[in-house]
């Protein structure tokens, strides 16, 4: 099994339409790339921890590879956006990719490097190693599958049926 963290603005949207592909086996909402140790949702929202609110994948690639997992991500976000995704501003909500080795980090940025000839504005996606990871409170895991009406700003019609996990 791989894995990898992305940002996409609010996680409870992403982390759900991530949960939905074929080949993804786990994922947990958190908080990647910021200052403080531990934080909590406060922090994060407020601004003051320097995290982006995350979704750790495990997948497996002999199902979905990296690119894939990315073309997903871009099907979700404006990567032109800098610390906004849908009603979502501040850089808790900017968009990132955060592998946890050097071949997947080459991967994103060449993945990143090709999409940006599809927009005439800069893409904003930050690509960093990841630094640490942190799990989101229990509250915030799955949460909309325990709360299917909550906010989303994710279109999960993105996802072509053959995309899809069985139910």
């Amino acid at each position: 099994m791989k894995e990898i963290v992305v940002a996409g603005g609010c996680f409870w949207g992403v982390q759900e339409y991530y949960r939905r592909l074929k080949g993804v086996v786990k994922t947990r909402v958190g908080y990647a790339q910021g200052t403080l140790e531990n934080p909590v949702y406060d922090q994060v929202k407020r601004q003051i921890s320097g995290h982006a609110e995350c979704v750790w994948i495990q997948y497996d690639e002999n199902e979905i590879s990296l690119p894939q997992l990315l073309d997903h991500l871009f099907r979700i976000i404006d990567p032109t956006s800098l610390n906004r995704q849908g009603n979502d501003v501040g850089t808790s909500y900017r968009t990132g990719i955060y592998p946890d080795n050097e071949g997947d980090w080459i991967t994103a940025r060449q993945f990143v490097a090709e999409r940006q000839k599809f927009y005439d504005r800069p893409i904003v996606t930050e690509v960093q190693r990841l630094v640490r990871f942190y799990d989101a409170e229990e509250e915030h895991q799955d949460y909309l599958v325990h709360h299917p009406h909550g906010y989303c700003h994710v279109d999960f019609s993105r996802i072509l049926p053959q995309e899809r996990k069985a139910k």
